[in-house]
């Protein structure tokens, strides 16, 4: 079995000293080696922003693809060869703005692919925008008076869109987090984590002691049961999207299986170019 170590790259991340990023790739790499996960059976495809770099430092198969489209991206690479363990992160304005109509088609496909959303609550890379997940009031460059839209509930609505696997993580809370990871990767379909990341760059209100008040886990509430849809999306709308944990769980046949797929996956189908033909082709662009 790999160690979780074994996952990094001799990369070095260049995200803010102190980000909640750290924490989900750290979540990732201990998934992936409780799961012993093949290094050459690992894809991590990723779109734009600061979580999107992730894609560069972990040890595996990787596409770090254009802004909003690393769904399609990741679809794609799964359906192509699905002995691949294909995991998906984005930021929130990754997956909720620019790319909000690929997460939805996403869920209701129901391809076995894991999407990890990096919720900092504010655009990062682009030095500190209001993102789709901002509160109301939410002080910024482009919002000096503070934001006035609605930040979307987007468990709640992963949920009504038809999503089998429902999950919201904190990148401080570890081990839940890769728990919460690893059931995932293990859900035939599509699953969904939401990972609350602290930006502490540019989001000085939902800071680390913020989520601390402001972050229960579902472990904690008797008799919650995660089969039961209607609960799920009650307990979502009595804390405001506030909670972490398996919010809601449920079987049902993925893309693939509906599909009248080939036996034989497309990447073992693959021409083999010769050691000739791959020559005379370099030749021709030089």
């Amino acid at each position: 079995m790999a160690k979780t170590a074994e996952y990094k790259n001799a990369i070095r991340p260049n995200w803010c000293p102190g980000c909640g990023d750290f924490g989900i790739q750290m979540a990732i790499q201990e998934a992936a080696s409780r799961r012993d996960i093949p290094f050459e059976k690992l894809a991590l495809i990723s779109g734009i922003g600061c979580s999107s770099r992730i894609g560069g430092y972990l040890y595996c198969y990787g596409a770090h693809t254009t802004h909003g489209r690393a769904l399609p991206f990741a679809q794609g690479v799964k359906l192509a060869n699905r002995d691949l363990e294909v995991v998906c992160c984005s930021g929130d304005g990754d997956a909720y703005a620019i790319g909000m109509g690929h997460t939805i088609h996403a869920i209701k496909r129901n391809i076995n692919i894991t999407y990890i959303v990096f919720d900092n609550h504010v655009y990062g890379l682009t030095k500190g925008q209001t993102s789709p997940r901002s509160s109301v009031g939410f002080v910024t460059n482009t919002t000096p008076h503070g934001n006035v839209e609605t930040p979307l509930a987007v468990t709640a609505m992963a949920i009504a869109a038809g999503a089998g696997f429902v999950a919201q993580g904190y990148a401080l809370h570890r081990a839940e987090l890769v728990d919460l990871i690893v059931r995932g990767m293990e859900h035939k379909g599509f699953s969904f984590i939401n990972v609350f990341t602290p930006c502490v760059t540019y989001n000085k209100y939902n800071t680390y002691d913020w989520f601390k008040e402001n972050l229960p886990s579902l472990a904690a509430v008797e008799g919650y049961d995660a089969s039961d849809k209607l609960q799920a999306l009650t307990k979502l709308t009595e804390t405001d999207g506030l909670v972490t944990g398996l919010i809601y769980e449920q079987e049902s046949p993925s893309y693939e299986e509906l599909s009248n797929l080939p036996e034989e996956p497309l990447a073992r189908r693959a021409e083999r170019m010769s050691e000739a033909e791959f020559t005379n082709l370099i030749q021709a662009f030089r």
